[in-house]
C-alpha cells in the first residue's frame, strides 16, 4: 500500500467537506437524482481518529434488499471502542439507496450495482452511483469490507469471499474469524475488482437471506469487522482472544439443482456437513403421485440453500463447498462459531434496548 493512502495527515475530503482529525459525523453524498426531481443521497458516517492510521470503509446494501449488513453497521457504530480508533472508519450502511427503498436487489434501471464498477459520471444510473461511491469513498481508503447476504428466498452460511492469494486480503479474512472462506477471484464490474485495481484489499462477508435479519450472523459480522480493525492497527489488540476455530478455505463449490419442478422438502440445513450420495431433499408433485430424491453429488459443507419449498426444474437448491479431508476441523469450527455468537435467554434479560437479540 502506498504511503499516500496511509498518511492521515493528508487532507481527507468527502462530499465536499474536509474531514479533520477527531471528526465524528454524518455526510450526505448526493447521487443521481430521480425523474421526480427528488434528489437522493448516500449517507456516510465517518469516525476519524485523532491519530493517523488506516482508512477502512464498511459498506452494506450494494444490493438494496440485502439488509443484514445495515444492522451490522448500526451496531458497529454504537460500540464505544470505535471512538478510540486510529485512522478513519467510513461506514456506508445503504449504498444502493434506490434498491433499498424498493426492497430490490437492483437499481431502477434494472442493473446490478455490483457489476457496474467503476462506473462513470456520464453513464447509466448504475454507472453514476458506482462512480460516486468509488470517487467519494473507495478511492480514499486503504482497506474495505463489503457486507452481503444471499438472494431472495436463499440463505448463505457465514463466509468470507476474497482473493486469498492477496496477502492483505488473506490476513483480513483470517482476522474476521468465520469458519469458512472461499477463494473467490474477482468478477468484472464488481466492487472488489475495482478496489483491487486501486490497490485496496476488500473482503466480502456473506451471511443470511435478503430482506431478513439473522441475529447470530449479525453478531458474527459486528465482531468480524472489529477483529479486522484490530488486525490492521485501527484498534488495540484484544488480550487473550483466540479464533473460534480453524479457518477452512475452499476454491471449489458445487450448485445442486432440482431435477424436476415440484414441492421441495429439504433435509440439510445451512452449515451441514454432507457426504457424496447423501439424501438432501425430496421433490414431489402436490398430489404426491411422484417423488424424486435429490442427492449430494460431492462431499462438503452446505454454504447456501433455498428457503422456498417451490422449485422449477433447474433451480439451484443447495450450494456445497468442498474442503477436502478437513472434516474434524470443519466440525470444530462450526461448533466454535455457534458457541461464540448464538444468543441465549440470559442475555435478553440483562440487555439494554439497543442490545436485545433480534428474534
Amino acid at each position: 500500500m502506498s504511503e499516500r493512502k496511509t498518511d492521515q495527515d493528508l487532507e481527507l475530503k468527502i462530499g465536499g467537506e474536509v474531514i479533520n482529525p477527531g471528526f465524528q459525523g454524518t455526510i450526505e453524498v448526493p447521487v443521481a437524482p430521480t425523474y421526480t426531481h427528488n434528489d437522493l443521497s448516500m449517507t456516510v458516517k465517518i469516525v476519524n481518529g485523532k491519530r493517523p492510521g488506516p482508512r477502512l470503509f464498511v459498506s452494506a446494501a450494494i444490493h438494496g434488499d440485502e439488509i443484514n449488513g445495515v444492522e451490522i453497521i448500526r451496531r458497529l457504530l454504537g460500540k464505544p471502542v470505535v471512538e478510540r480508533l486510529r485512522g478513519t472508519l467510513i461506514a456506508i450502511p445503504i449504498v444502493n439507496v434506490y434498491g433499498f427503498l424498493n426492497h430490490s436487489r437492483y437499481l431502477p434501471d434494472g442493473r446490478d450495482l455490483n457489476r457496474s464498477f467503476p462506473g462513470t459520471s456520464r453513464g447509466s444510473l448504475a454507472g453514476r452511483v458506482a462512480h460516486t461511491f468509488v470517487e467519494e469513498v473507495v478511492s480514499k481508503c486503504t482497506h474495505g469490507i463489503d457486507l452481503h447476504t444471499g438472494a431472495r428466498h436463499r440463505s448463505n452460511f457465514p463466509q468470507i469471499r476474497a482473493d486469498l492469494d492477496n496477502v492483505q486480503a488473506m490476513a483480513m479474512t483470517e482476522a474476521f474469524d468465520v469458519p469458512l472462506a472461499l477463494d473467490s477471484k474477482v468478477r468484472d464490474g464488481s466492487l472488489r475488482q475495482c478496489a483491487g485495481d486501486l490497490g485496496i484489499p476488500v473482503i466480502l462477508y456473506e451471511a443470511g437471506e435478503s430482506l431478513r435479519f439473522d441475529e447470530m450472523y449479525i453478531r458474527a459480522g459486528v465482531q468480524g469487522v472489529v477483529n479486522v480493525m484490530r488486525s490492521i492497527g485501527m484498534l488495540p489488540k484484544s488480550r487473550g482472544r483466540r479464533r473460534s476455530g480453524e479457518l477452512i478455505t475452499s476454491d471449489e463449490t458445487t450448485w445442486v439443482r432440482s431435477p424436476e419442478s415440484g414441492v421441495l422438502r429439504a433435509f440439510s440445513p445451512l452449515g451441514d456437513r454432507v457426504e457424496k450420495g447423501q439424501l438432501l431433499a425430496m421433490i414431489a408433485d402436490p398430489l404426491g403421485t411422484t417423488e424424486i430424491p435429490l442427492h449430494a453429488p460431492v462431499s462438503g459443507m452446505v454454504i447456501g440453500r433455498t428457503n422456498l419449498p417451490l422449485v422449477y426444474e433447474g433451480d439451484a437448491v443447495f450450494h456445497i463447498a468442498r474442503y477436502g479431508r478437513k472434516v474434524k476441523a470443519v466440525e470444530k469450527g462450526l461448533e466454535g462459531f455457534t458457541d461464540a455468537h448464538q444468543p441465549n435467554d440470559d442475555e435478553a434479560l440483562d440487555a439494554s434496548l439497543d442490545d436485545l437479540p433480534i428474534v
